[in-house]
């Protein structure tokens, strides 16, 4: 396949995982939080099976196979739930915001435990994304430490949870590249989230469905966006510009922030976009600290 032709599909991923926060939000105002997750999972489970197909096991790994799927079932879990139990669609934004400190925290826990080489604009990339979603989550009142502080008690299970996805993400991107061996789990990745979900909606009490024509429309699209999302990021990720690739997907938030806003009919303020444009600006800053120590180490050695 033509890199270019390549590259793009892999953009159009990134547009597809932008739109998540919302559809997640839509769907779960329909059939409730944990059965609306169980089903954009099973959707986007059968869709991957399609299109990806389903893995050979006996080739991959044991520790791939056990640790990957641990922490990928329980980041879709913190993603899903944290967005489903929100209590409005501006609260789903700022939680959505939060999960995307991932890619900061990916670069943190790689200098920690692989001794990537950074430069010092890793400090302040991490600053600025943190300051970010204080803005964030600031309101109207900017970088307000009480404001922040009955924001996140109003809903202390969905912002938490955000929060801890974004960790276990950080850690899932950095511990399934050193024991993954070149293998793709995510087909299985998928049914066993949606498995999990299911079990928990039929442990536990549940409200009765009440979807409407838009709920189901919605959960369509959050399958496709998912499914489609992670087979087009493949096909982007070998054959296509994973520098350009790279870069762009530092800019969901900002495009996440605008797709949730319209499907969900949002009005968000200024400082919310000035703390996501904060959040993404700093997450390409950390990205570039990397890429200035690569770029730095390959001159020497042409000098030399």
């Amino acid at each position: 396949m033509p890199q270019k032709k390549a590259t793009l599909i892999g953009l159009i991923a990134i547009l597809l995982w932008s739109a998540i926060v919302g559809l997640i939000k839509s769907v779960s105002e329909g059939f409730g939080p944990i059965a609306g997750a169980a089903l954009i999972y099973s959707c986007s489970a059968i869709l991957l099976l399609f299109s990806v197909g389903f893995p050979n096991l006996k080739k991959f790994p044991r520790r791939y196979v056990i640790i990957g799927s641990v922490l990928f079932v329980c980041y879709e879990l913190c993603l899903s739930l944290s967005l489903g139990f929100t209590h409005s669609g501006r609260q789903a934004i700022e939680v959505g915001m939060v999960n995307y400190l991932w890619p900061s925290m990916t670069i943190v826990l790689a200098v920690i435990v692989n001794r990537q080489k950074v430069s010092p604009l890793i400090i302040p990339g991490v600053i600025l994304a943190v300051a970010g979603i204080c803005r964030v989550l600031g309101g109207d009142q900017g970088f307000s430490l009480s404001e922040m502080t009955n924001n996140i008690m109003e809903n202390p299970l969905s912002y938490g949870l955000a929060f801890t996805g974004a960790i276990i993400w950080a850690i899932y991107c950095v511990v399934t590249k050193r024991i993954a061996n070149g293998n793709n789990g995510i087909t299985l990745f998928f049914v066993l989230t949606a498995l999990t979900l299911w079990v928990k909606y039929l442990i536990s009490p549940q409200p009765e469905f009440a979807p409407s024509f838009n709920t189901w429309i919605s959960l369509a699209l959050a399958a496709m966006a998912m499914g489609f999302g992670y087979a087009a990021w493949n096909v982007g990720i070998l054959h296509g510009n994973v520098t350009v690739l790279a870069a762009a997907s530092y800019f969901i938030p900002i495009i996440s922030s605008i797709l949730a806003a319209f499907i969900l009919s949002s009005h968000l303020t200024l400082s919310f976009w000035q703390g996501t444009a904060m959040v993404s600006l700093g997450s390409l800053v950390c990205w570039w600290s990397t890429r200035t120590v690569v770029t730095k180490s390959v001159s020497s050695k042409i000098s030399e």
